[in-house]
């Protein structure tokens, strides 16, 4: 796999997070509690962690979400989540940070959108005093640029600049080039306040996927900051994820993007770890990252014309990803695992040998019987009533044997 690198010197420390500079890719999400309530917010956040969260983001958008950050930050530690937390602000953060001390202290990043710190003349007073917040309390600020509420004055100058030329560029060309100028220029007066490079993270987000391609192409291309990834809103279910699956994947197989995060909309009911599951399932998918035994299973066609296969694949990837947060410690290296659930003979067992463990049941007409692989041997046939329970407690046994205390001893 050919991959472009991006060449970052220097990394920014997020809490106990490294991004950029030869750091893997950051997987991070953000809560849709009310960040008020302490309870709510501190039980996603840790719901948000345990999925593989390495950093989550909350609103702060009012003085009672301000008042709350310290507890929820004192909290989490009293837990044990030591998982940095990231404050998003508009319109009126500079109060906020100025008003609450404790809030400014407790936040491991600040999250800045230029297009809405400040209007007219207020702008840039209110972003030096964000920016002089966060060189005061030690704090990494992404400059977060949005499609959906860019900085009207940049996109005015561009659009006067533009009207000038001979030949003048379409709408949406001189809309991409005004946010990757917002956020450059950004930064350049974030450093000359005083903030260091290693402080500063850029975004330029946008819901079109061609579009962000290629704005961040541009921002790569003219700036050595850490980059962070991901479309404006990515929306709801298969679309949200082939979205952002297609954006980042281009970008991250260019070595373009340091932190990723997948703003799916939740289906009515489901969790908010589902962003944090894709956002990894991305990283794994394309070999920059493992994070979870993967399951390899198949479609299945006119041969599996019984549904066992696929609940049994659903089984064993549920149970996989649900022991994460133990095996993570318990058996170092688990996450590079692969498992293959397959329906029947024409590609089962040579998947199954492919796999580190797998195995191949019976399609339509076959044998009843299910041939078990571990490592390109069959090493026993499963039949009857218990396949899936027999087939678990195998995985189980072969992950404490290659992947515990004695495997390493």
């Amino acid at each position: 796999m050919s991959i472009s690198l991006r060449k970052i010197t220097h990394q920014v420390s997020v809490g106990n997070v490294k991004v950029g500079g030869g750091a893997p890719i950051v997987v991070q999400s953000m809560t849709n509690t009310d960040t008020a309530d302490v309870t709510a917010t501190v039980n996603q956040i840790i719901e948000l962690a345990q999925a593989g969260s390495e950093m989550v983001r909350v609103t702060v958008n009012t003085e009672e979400a301000a008042k709350a950050v310290p507890e929820i930050r004192d909290r989490l530690d009293r837990k044990g989540h030591t998982v940095p937390i990231v404050g998003d602000f508009h319109f009126n953060g500079h109060r906020l940070l100025e008003k609450y001390p404790d809030c400014a202290a407790a936040l491991d990043k600040y999250r800045i959108n230029p297009g809405n710190v400040g209007r007219g003349k207020a702008r840039d007073p209110q972003f030096q005093q964000m920016i002089e917040f966060a060189c005061q309390y030690n704090k990494p600020v992404r400059i977060g640029v949005n499609g959906g509420s860019l900085d009207p004055a940049v996109l005015a100058r561009l659009l006067d600049e533009n009207r000038a030329l001979p030949n003048p560029e379409p709408l949406a060309a001189v809309t991409r080039k005004a946010i990757v100028m917002s956020a450059l220029e950004s930064a350049a007066k974030a450093e000359e306040i005083g903030l260091g490079k290693d402080k500063i993270i850029l975004s330029c987000k946008i819901s079109n996927v061609q579009d962000l391609i290629s704005i961040y192409q541009d921002l790569s291309s003219r700036c050595d900051y850490a980059l962070h990834l991901g479309l404006t809103e990515a929306g709801m279910g298969s679309k949200g994820i082939v979205s952002s699956s297609a954006a980042l994947s281009v970008l991250m197989q260019q070595g373009i993007g340091d932190t990723i995060r997948i703003s799916l909309t939740p289906e009515p009911g489901s969790s908010r770890t589902q962003e944090v599951i894709v956002a990894q399932e991305i990283l794994q998918t394309m070999g920059f990252r493992s994070f979870t035994p993967m399951v390899i299973s198949c479609p299945g066609c006119g041969r599996t014309t019984s549904d066992y296969f696929q609940k049994l694949a659903q089984q064993i990837q549920t149970y996989l990803r649900d022991q994460m947060p133990v095996w993570r410690t318990q058996y170092p290296g688990v996450e590079e695992m692969e498992v293959a659930v397959m329906g029947c003979v024409v590609n089962g067992p040579g998947e199954s040998k492919n796999a580190n463990i797998g195995i191949s049941l019976p399609g339509t007409g076959e044998s009843p019987v299910a041939p078990v692989y571990e490592d390109g041997e069959k090493t026993v046939t499963l039949k009857g009533d218990r396949i899936a329970e027999e087939f678990q407690a195998i995985v189980e046994r072969y992950i404490e044997s290659h992947y515990g205390e004695k495997a390493e001893a």
